[in-house]
């Protein structure tokens, strides 16, 4: 194998490390949104997944059961794009800002 090669090889395990501990690290954290002036909040880690929902008493209307999933769709929708901007920012800080497809 050429150097150069080798430190690519090397370059790109080290990448692969970083990235690993990176996801394992965004897993962990969290995101929170709300909607209804805080009546509807939701909570997504950095997989992306929605760790929680939370719904005020003083929303739930059993004559407006729309209203309270238009809010509950709006809070989750925002925690997701919060979460996914995380994301995207702190694997730009580790790939330069390079997009590695198949990688979130």
């Amino acid at each position: 194998m050429q150097p150069n090669m080798k430190e690519m090889m090397r370059q790109a395990q080290l990448l692969q490390k970083k990235m690993a501990t990176l996801q394992d690290e965004l897993a962990r954290r969290e995101v929170e949104a709300s909607a209804g002036g805080g009546m509807v909040k939701a909570v997504a880690n950095g997989t992306p997944s929605i760790v929680s929902v939370t719904i005020e008493k003083e929303v739930v209307d059993p004559d407006d059961v729309e209203m309270l999933q238009d809010l509950v769709v709006a809070a989750v929708n925002e925690a997701l794009t919060r979460a996914k901007e995380m994301v995207d920012s702190e694997m730009s800080k580790v790939t330069g800002g390079f997009k590695i497809p198949g990688m979130f």
